[in-house]
């Protein structure tokens, strides 16, 4: 096996979780997802009724597990890196990017909703 750099690895990790979050959460996405899902109605014991989208087989369990789709996607960029590097590294380039990205949006919202909260709170 090659030896991978640190920073190679960090780009790796950015696009195994972009690629993840971009098959199980995104819009996007979701033609891919819709027909291995099913509505289900949910009845709690308040007898309130609730509509659940759930897999219908073990593929649409894995298209809307988080953790089932990242070992997958881990799976696909790590072997299409060792495998074809020159082909799959502008791929992994961008997922990376776009990862990290993600990842700082993440941040930037919960302390833009943080300091809203907090200014309310003084009011």
């Amino acid at each position: 096996m090659k030896e991978l750099s640190w920073l190679t690895y960090v780009m790796l990790i950015l696009a195994s979780y972009r690629l993840t979050h971009l098959i199980v959460f995104d819009k996007i996405t979701e033609f891919i997802r819709k027909p291995f899902m099913k509505k289900e109605k949910i009845v709690d014991k308040t007898g309130h009724v609730d509509v659940k989208k759930v897999p219908k087989s073990n593929f649409g369990y894995l298209l809307n597990c988080y953790w089932c789709a990242g070992i997958w996607c881990a799976l696909i960029i790590g072997l299409g890196y060792l495998l074809m590097p020159k082909a799959s590294t502008p791929v992994i380039f961008i997922l990376s990017i776009a990862g990290a990205q993600a990842i700082l949006e993440t941040f930037v919202g919960i302390g833009t909703k943080l300091v809203g909260f907090l200014s309310d709170l003084n009011k």
